[in-house]
């Protein structure tokens, strides 16, 4: 039986693994390398918990650091397990140092890639996540394209081979949970809130955590009149601290501070929230599916399909523009289904299964 082995480090990776994973269990022998890219439990473990994805063969524990030492250590120790397991194909999700780490250690090790949520890009080259998509592409043999926009931004590099529009992974988990939310209401009472009626706050990217970003955003979010709902990433609380920005914050008697939540918690405040505001790319997008407005404390976004059809607006981390979104942006453009079906796990295993038997180079050049 041919081996595939999947590759995550961080949160959004365990979501998008989960469904890819239960589609190809009945089929393959399957391996789970966690990168320790996060350890704490509230970023990693309960995601394992909550979408039932067997614990991991391999922990490499890398934990935090510099983005060169953090890669140079994910390939280092992957080398190892994908010598020791050979693989007939390895999957590797999004844009993190996970990702990176893996495609590099694949490409030297001549192991088949299949790049999940591939062609994504924000055209800011001084993202780290950006040059991760960028290398990764170029040394996957399998690309699975979220969109059409992902297919044309591959298509514009020279990447015209094995390029799927294979629909966006976390949809599928999205539309399988989406039902069992309106029974869980009962999160909303656990921190005082009521449906439609607060603001969803989640900030985690490092170009957000530096002392001037960081103040701009504080400064907005303490004159937010409405309620607040803050999960706290790990990185941001410390530089919170760091920076002497948190008393600013739980000074406000509307503002609640939480730590990070699971999967299922999360889509539960993003679906009973007035509104999001965030720099997270996959919160941008089940905001999207889901139907809430978000306000995207970035300068550009890969999801520019949001932006587009009006339910998205980009404000950088403008301490007026924040204000200004959370006061008067009011969604008028219709949604579209520019993320798939929500069978975007089942469209990749048909084609991992016809590139592995064989069949699939009849049909497409490698090289073309």
């Amino acid at each position: 039986m041919n081996k595939i082995v999947h590759i995550v480090g961080a949160r959004p990776q365990f979501i998008k693994m989960s469904s890819l994973f239960s589609v190809l269990k009945d089929s393959y022998d399957q391996v789970i390398i966690h990168t320790g890219q996060h350890y704490d439990f509230d970023m990693s473990d309960i995601f394992f918990d909550q979408l039932n994805i067997p614990e991991p063969d391999y922990n490499l524990e890398i934990g935090s650091g510099k983005h060169g030492e953090q890669t140079a250590k994910i390939i280092i120790r992957l080398e190892e397990k994908l010598i020791k397991e050979k693989p007939s194909i390895v999957i590797v999700y999004g844009d993190t140092n996970s990702t990176l780490g893996a495609a590099i250690a694949c490409s030297k090790l001549n192991i088949p890639i299949a790049h999940v949520e591939a062609g994504v890009r924000s055209f800011n080259r001084k993202m780290p996540e950006e040059i991760n998509r960028i290398i990764t592409d170029k040394v996957s043999t399998l690309h699975f394209a979220p969109t059409k926009t992902a297919v044309d931004n591959l298509a514009k590099e020279g990447i015209k081979g094995l390029v799927f529009n294979t629909g966006d992974i976390m949809y599928d988990i999205l539309k399988k949970n989406l039902t069992k939310i309106e029974h869980r209401k009962s999160l909303l009472k656990e921190y005082n809130l009521k449906e439609g009626e607060y603001v969803l706050v989640t900030i985690h990217r490092e170009a957000n955590t530096d002392r001037e970003n960081l103040e701009k955003i504080v400064s907005a979010l303490s004159l937010i009149e409405e309620p607040v709902i803050f999960p706290l990433h790990p990185r941001t609380k410390k530089r919170l601290v760091q920076y002497n920005l948190l008393h600013k914050l739980i000074g406000k008697r509307n503002i609640q501070i939480i730590n990070p939540v699971g999967y299922i918690e999360m889509l539960i405040l993003e679906k009973f929230s007035k509104l999001i505001v965030t720099d997270s790319g996959g919160i941008q997008k089940e905001a999207y599916i889901i139907g809430i407005p978000c306000i995207t404390l970035r300068e550009e976004t890969e999801w520019i399909e949001t932006v587009n059809d009006g339910w998205n607006i980009i404000v950088g981390n403008d301490a007026k523009k924040i204000l200004e979104g959370v006061k008067e942006f009011h969604p008028r453009g219709r949604r579209k289904n520019v993320f798939g079906d929500g069978n975007s796990a089942l469209n990749m295993k048909k084609i991992i299964t016809s590139y592995l038997n064989g069949s699939m180079k009849d049909k497409l050049d490698i090289n073309d």
